[in-house]
């Protein structure tokens, strides 16, 4: 039997995180740190410490004890959250992994811009709401880099901001972009990582690429399913063969499209109705429709909303992102929400 990895925080939400956790267990066992770890990932656990993956003294120091009394072979983590604990228990074990000055830097915005424009990568976030927005889904494995997706993403309204869809294209055109391909690179040397999968964020400008963000783990939104539905490439067990040493299979197997839409609320209020039909798995290149919400909760409007307001998320593949569109646009005729505005739902 293979060695276990290590996985701090088994993310809270079963529709976003249990496909990469699943994933990752087909591959090796999984002993998770979580102080209180969700129902449907205990199928997937070979063992389990509650513990806050992110507390520090003695609680850091038991999950060092039971890792290395467990012979874990890798250390992983899902969120941004626990990227600097999961890279300092790994350089205390020596298991391989992104380093804590990587994990530190990318989860402090202005030190990461300085570091990577100290190298000259183009960085910062456009004040032009309208700058397109992608990701370089990133493997390195000893120095070298290869881009296995470009995820494209729509955003919502302002302030806020958030994603309302991620498409990836196993043809999308910027794979074979030089500036992007470069702007991917330089961030890779200025930070150092000779191991991992990486998120690196872009902002697409008239002036080229500019690298807004870095995750030194994988991406959340669902966009590791959108990749293998793809691509085919598995980024999740890609991840855990790299934690452990191994070499990742990262060959492509697909060429088609998949992409991902969030419903956000149309008001502000209680959440009174949201119902799903039934019809809409049997649409044309339907993956799955989920909802992420319960009647009675209170949620925000869109251009305020959080990731937390989302009420559902449907996913589609297709052989063209235009496929991926309409298949997406028919799936969520099937969604029906009511929402209390505020003063009628005290």
């Amino acid at each position: 039997m293979p060695q276990p990895v290590l996985l701090l925080g088994a993310g809270r939400r079963c529709a976003y995180d249990e496909f990469a956790l699943t994933r990752v267990a087909a591959a090796r066992p999984v002993l998770l740190v979580d102080a209180a770890p969700p129902a449907w990932a205990h199928p997937c656990l070979a063992g389990r410490l509650a513990a806050d993956p992110g507390k520090g003294g003695a609680t850091a120091s038991a999950v060092v004890r039971f890792a290395a009394r467990h012979r874990v072979r890798g250390v992983l983590t899902f969120s941004g959250e626990y990227a600097v604990p999961a890279a300092r228990i790994a350089g205390q074990l020596g298991l391989p992994g992104p380093s804590l000055a990587v994990a530190e830097a990318c989860s402090d915005p202005p030190a990461l811009h300085a570091l990577l424009a100290a190298h000259t990568v183009p960085t910062g976030v456009p004040d032009d709401p309208g700058t397109p927005r992608v990701s370089a889904e990133t493997i390195v494995l000893d120095g070298e880099i290869r881009i296995a997706a470009i995820t494209r993403t729509t955003l919502g309204p302002a302030p806020a901001r958030q994603p309302l869809r991620h498409t990836v294209h196993a043809h999308d055109g910027l794979l074979h972009n030089r500036f992007l391909r470069l702007a991917v690179d330089r961030t890779v040397h200025a930070l150092g990582v000779e191991r991992g999968v990486l998120h690196i964020g872009l902002a697409l400008t008239d002036r080229g690429p500019r690298v807004t963000d870095v995750a030194p783990h994988l991406p959340g939104d669902l966009i590791p399913l959108l990749v293998r539905r793809a691509t085919g490439v598995d980024l999740p067990r890609a991840a855990a063969a790299l934690a452990t040493g191994e070499m990742p299979d990262t060959t492509p197997t697909r060429q088609r499209a998949a992409a991902i839409q969030f419903a956000y609320p149309a008001a502000t209020g209680r959440l009174d109705r949201l119902e799903l039909s039934p019809d809409a798995v049997h649409e044309p290149g339907a993956d799955r429709m989920l909802l992420t919400q319960h009647t009675g909760t209170p949620v925000t409007a869109g251009p305020h909303a959080t990731t937390g307001d989302r009420l559902a998320l449907w996913v589609a593949v297709g052989e063209t992102p235009d496929a991926c569109d309409d298949a997406l646009r028919r799936m969520g005729r099937h969604l029906s929400v009511g929402i209390a505005p505020l003063a009628d739902a005290a």
